[in-house]
């Protein structure tokens, strides 16, 4: 099995630059083994997603080592607020049942200095050891700063949504997959990492795992980097609500 690579983040600890997402996944703890098979270290779940429990059972069934690996969830809006998101963060390590931690938590957008305050101190107690936000624009991450609080080490953009959702037909997608002999996910999965971005690929069959993970052994020329950029639509181009814009 190839090397994981990882990204050292600003809380000092290191994410591997691919993750594994589980959203709207009904079979996660056989889809977690497997991706732990495929060579994935890095799970993204959410209390929203009503599976950090299968997640953590992966986790243990899999004899990896805890320290080899970096887990994720985030904060369901109902868990948002100081005391609640305690509560919240506490109920969360209690359905991983992983030990007292969990490497990543990220927030999303309601009463957020309240939450982000609770996560860092969350951190602090060593519950948590990266906190992150997501969907964060640069206004709300002024008003982190703003407010003397720690930065996050994460803005994880569009949590809940999958490449694209599946939409990969566009011609030139398939044109630079055909020119590579990659499907068209291997594509923007790569496009991904050699822009910075650590990816989140979701998928429940074994196959598609596997494949989505198959994306170290080669690069995108820069001319199909640029061909790629240039299908960005900017706000037009959003398949959700945009968060960006929120107050």
């Amino acid at each position: 099995m190839q090397t994981v690579q990882t990204v050292k983040l600003s809380s000092g600890h290191f994410m591997p630059l691919l993750g594994f997402g589980v959203y709207q996944n009904y079979t996660t703890r056989e889809s977690v083994l497997e991706a732990f098979k495929a060579g994935y270290r890095h799970i993204d779940t959410a209390q929203a997603y009503r599976n950090e429990a299968p997640v953590g059972e992966a986790v243990r069934e899999s004899g990896l080592p805890r320290e080899d690996l970096f887990i994720t969830t985030k904060c369901i809006s109902k868990t948002h607020g100081y005391e609640s998101t305690q509560k919240g963060v506490d109920t969360s390590l209690s359905k991983f049942k992983l030990g007292n931690y969990v490497e990543n938590i990220n927030l999303i957008t309601h009463r957020r200095l309240a939450t982000y305050t609770a996560l860092q101190e969350a951190k602090l107690s060593g519950k948590i050891r990266t906190v992150g936000v997501s969907n964060y624009g640069i206004k709300h991450l002024e008003e982190i700063r703003s407010a003397g609080l720690p930065m996050p080490s994460v803005n994880q953009i569009e949590a809940y949504c999958p490449i694209i959702r599946g939409k990969m037909d566009h011609p030139t997608i398939a044109s630079i997959a055909a020119k590579y002999g990659r499907d068209p996910a291997q594509i923007l999965i790569r496009w991904s990492l050699q822009k910075g971005f650590v990816p989140l690929p979701k998928s429940a069959t074994p196959e598609r795992i596997r494949s989505n993970a198959n994306v170290f052994d080669f690069q995108l020329a820069e001319e199909d980097m640029s061909t790629l950029d240039a299908l960005d639509r900017g706000k037009d181009g959003a398949i959700s609500w945009n968060p960006v814009d929120a107050d």
